[in-house]
């Protein structure tokens, strides 16, 4: 799917020219912090984020060429389309999402764009929707790692997902602007009961790949590798980008700015900090607002913010997954702003009752801490959480076809 070129403005470029030498003369000017920042940046990466997103993208690439996802789309479709307008094949890119984190569910929105299987407006909902925070960051990063209070772990990850599944049917007003694309949401006007429609689907589909599986594997593990490095490379970069503007001085008249718009709002300078930093890079944010001098509501409520926003780090990763596509970045980044409000009010709002339920001797998934679970055994739990999604997707689509299936005959008698 070819994507469209947008001219760039003379200040678009102006600015990106002198952003690039202000990053470079203030790396020349403090080595060390840029080089220690460098080095927090690759930590994240290896212990965090290569073992969890690893397996995900292997998968999914995999699950593609064999027609897989086209099958689960095909029995999702009738539960996709009515609630959140969205082909039945995002329901692949929304459970990965949920599992895996950022930006697994870009990449499968844009892989699904790419082969046709939604339209340019139905690919905006979706990355808006799919593309969130997983659970093994939420609690065992955050909650046990950061904050050391296991409990909280569950109001983080409530108030997280509640509020994505409110963004995400809320897109669905998104006006279209484009025709419906063509593929399994298109089969499921034809002939035949769904099941048989699905594994038609997935014949189909397999047979225009083409490949061997050798070499699916070997495309998908190189392909995996190539953006594991680059998302790597973001999450390295905006480290060293929030470290200089400490460093030089910029932080602290940004944070002045806004405690002029947060502080009428009844925002604690005390959080403006970590929040700028969460503005950036997720991880770096939540670590500033976990030892930030505030109430432990308050800085939950924040951490619920800067996941829900995500951090530029990760925009610009998902503005990476979806080039050469014709999905904007606009509604994304809107939707990533209505997240971060959602999940701080409502944060606030589970915060009592999540609570309660925390106490109530249940036991806590997750609950690994951030440095506690070696490289492999991460990958384990990814991979078997990956396969564990999809198996689910599968169960899921059939059960929906077996209720609709069902006829209610109602017999009345004449008096």
């Amino acid at each position: 799917m070819a994507g469209t070129n947008h001219p760039m403005s003379r200040w678009n470029i102006y600015l990106s020219a002198g952003s690039a030498l202000f990053l470079t003369i203030a790396i020349l000017r403090h080595p060390e912090a840029a080089f220690s920042a460098s080095l927090e940046g690759l930590k994240i990466w290896f212990d965090i984020v290569l073992p969890a997103l690893l397996p995900f993208f292997a998968m999914s690439e995999i699950l593609m060429g064999l027609g897989v996802v086209h099958f689960i789309g095909v029995l999702l479709e009738p539960l996709m389309r009515p609630l959140f307008r969205i082909p039945g094949v995002g329901a692949f890119a929304v459970a990965m999402g949920l599992a895996s984190g950022y930006p697994i569910g870009a990449k499968i929105t844009a892989q699904l764009r790419r082969q046709g299987l939604c339209n340019s407006t139905e690919g905006e909902r979706l990355v808006s929707f799919a593309n969130t925070a997983d659970p093994l960051f939420m609690v065992g990063a955050v909650a046990i790692g950061m904050f050391g209070i296991q409990e909280i772990g569950w109001t983080i990850t409530a108030a997280h997902y509640l509020s994505v599944v409110v963004v995400g049917f809320l897109m669905r007003f998104l006006p279209e602007k484009s025709q419906p694309a063509v593929g399994p949401a298109s089969l499921s006007s034809k002939g035949g009961n769904i099941l048989s429609r699905a594994f038609k689907t997935l014949e189909e589909a397999r047979m225009r790949d083409g490949r061997a599986f050798g070499q699916l594997f070997g495309d998908a593990i190189r392909e995996t590798l190539a953006s594991m490095l680059f998302i790597g490379g973001c999450i390295m970069v905006f480290s060293v980008l929030g470290r200089i503007l400490d460093v030089s001085g910029a932080t602290k008249a940004i944070q002045q700015c806004l405690a002029l718009v947060l502080r009428p709002l009844g925002v604690s300078d005390a959080v403006i900090p970590p929040l700028l930093r969460g503005i950036i890079e997720i991880t770096i944010g939540c670590e500033a607002i976990s030892q930030a001098n505030a109430s432990l509501l308050v800085r939950t409520a924040v951490a619920g913010f800067i996941i829900g926003w995500s951090g530029l780090s990760v925009h610009t990763q998902v503005a990476t997954m979806i080039r050469g596509t014709d999905i904007r970045l606009g509604p994304y980044i809107a939707a990533r702003m209505l997240h971060g409000i959602l999940a701080a009010v409502m944060t606030v709002l589970v915060w009592r009752p999540v609570a309660a339920l925390a106490t109530s001797g249940l036991p806590m998934p997750f609950t690994v801490g951030i440095g506690e679970a070696s490289f492999l055994s991460r990958a384990a739990t990814s991979l078997k959480t990956a396969a564990g999604c999809t198996a689910l997707l599968v169960t899921l689509g059939l059960i929906l076809n077996i209720v609709r299936s069902i006829r209610i005959i109602y017999i009345r008698i004449r008096p």
